[in-house]
């Protein structure tokens, strides 16, 4: 038996993005993708289009927040997450002072809501929850 060593010349968008660690799961990645959240060379990309090195890939993460990879190599399978982060090369610039201070405030928001209360909120409680969220 006779292994192909060989890289492949273009990779599935929805593969290659589950093998460089950029989503948890093929089927996540195919999600995006069809939700119009993946652009490859600033056009909306569907699962099945083929990357190839040197191609962009624009990602629309939640809150509003995109990160912009450029394609180094293809890999069609598994290999570990160390070596994933070789396959492409990250262009997304640093959070601004605001958008980190935001992300600090959404998880304590976040965290205050995760604890259960004992009895339903009060009024001091239901202005504390409304300055949490900025209104």
């Amino acid at each position: 038996m006779v292994e192909n060593t060989q890289a492949p010349v273009s990779v599935r968008l929805d593969v290659w993005l589950d093998v460089a660690c950029l989503f948890r799961t093929r089927s996540e990645a195919q999600q995006a993708c069809n939700g119009g959240k993946v652009d490859v060379n600033g056009q909306a990309a569907k699962p099945h289009r083929q990357v190839r090195p040197g191609d962009e890939i624009r990602i629309t993460r939640p809150a509003g927040r995109r990160q912009l990879v450029t394609v180094r190599r293809l890999e069609e399978r598994h290999i570990p997450k160390a070596a994933a982060r070789d396959l492409y090369e990250d262009k997304t610039p640093p959070p601004s002072p605001e958008e980190v201070e935001a992300r600090q405030v959404e998880r304590a928001f976040r965290a205050a809501m995760r604890v259960q209360p004992s009895r339903p909120p009060g009024k001091r409680d239901r202005r504390a929850i409304l300055k949490l969220k900025g209104r």
